[in-house]
């Protein structure tokens, strides 16, 4: 099964190229941008494209959102022209408000912003016109290397000695790319073989958690690890923040219909960071005169 990939460099990307390099039934095709036509479609066939997530869209200027999607509505009217299975990877923060309850993959995420909403406006789009598809709503990613990786930047940060602001009252599920890439690669082998379970889907770690809790809990395990090297080193503290002072904003994604559909289970994001942090700290013993440097990444 070939994939072609678009936005090298993404840490999604990154780690479904780790997977892909171990198995012998998946060919990889990595495109720069998101700029793809049917032309190039037609003389790669492959059995689908991804796209990986935009990272934080509501943390970015709108300029950037509104390219991204224009980007992603370029590779839907390629995909269409060839009839190409499109897999489009989003943020979950396109849920801006929240849920008190975990959401289900039925509820359509209704934003207020205007950047947002027109992302929203592409994922009707590609409902309605590509019967083959996939949606998926991804929890914050993390992984220590490529971009919007968000872990290697807070473990950079950390053994900098600089200080690291998380919100307190925002809750999530953390999302390692390994555990995505693993989950997207299975997805689509089914599909290929037959399946028809195409649509929406929701993909996220287990157990919620607030960015706060989340990288203290990096810091913790880091410094654990460090002391273990025989490494004295002054870590960076963590700063809570608080941007909801009436009630904590959840956005908990409901993985059930992944499940059911497909046979994938959620990776606890504790085990997914203590593995990434292992590989950390062997890669950091293997390079001693990076003893005084930032991360792997």
């Amino acid at each position: 099964m070939k994939l072609l990939v678009l936005d090298a460099g993404h840490c999604l990307n990154l780690a479904l190229a780790r997977l892909v390099h171990r198995r012998s039934d998946t060919e990889l095709v990595i495109e720069p941008g998101l700029k793809i036509d049917a032309a190039r479609l037609r003389e790669l066939t492959p059995a689908a494209v991804v796209i990986p997530p935009l990272s934080a869209p509501m943390e970015i200027e709108p300029a950037a959102v509104i390219a991204h999607g224009e980007g992603v509505d370029a590779c839907l009217a390629a995909c269409r022209e060839t009839d190409t299975p499109l897999v489009w990877c989003v943020s979950d923060q396109l849920y801006q408000d929240g849920f008190e309850t975990p959401i289900d993959e039925h509820v359509i995420p209704s934003p207020r912003d205007e950047s947002l909403r027109r992302l929203i406006a592409i994922g009707d789009r590609i409902r309605q016109s590509h019967p083959r598809h996939l949606i998926v709503r991804l929890g914050p990613l993390f992984a220590l290397e490529g971009g919007h990786a968000w872990l290697s930047g807070v473990i950079d940060s950390l053994v900098t000695g600089e200080e690291v602001r998380a919100a307190q009252d925002v809750i999530f599920c953390p999302t390692s790319a390994d555990a995505v890439a693993m989950a997207l690669v299975g997805m689509l082998h089914q599909l290929d073989c037959g399946s028809d379970a195409w649509g929406a889907y929701h993909l996220a770690g287990t157990e919620p958690v607030s960015a706060y809790t989340f990288t203290s809990m990096v810091r913790t395990q880091l410094s654990t690890r460090l002391e273990g090297l025989g490494e004295q080193v002054g870590l960076g503290e963590v700063k809570a923040l608080k941007h909801h002072h009436d009630q904590p904003l959840r956005r908990v994604l409901n993985c059930r219909r992944v499940l059911e559909a497909f046979g994938v289970h959620q990776k606890p994001w504790r085990l997914e960071v203590g593995r990434l942090l292992d590989e950390w700290c062997q890669a950091r013993r293997a390079s001693p005169g990076d003893e005084k440097g930032g991360s792997a990444s």
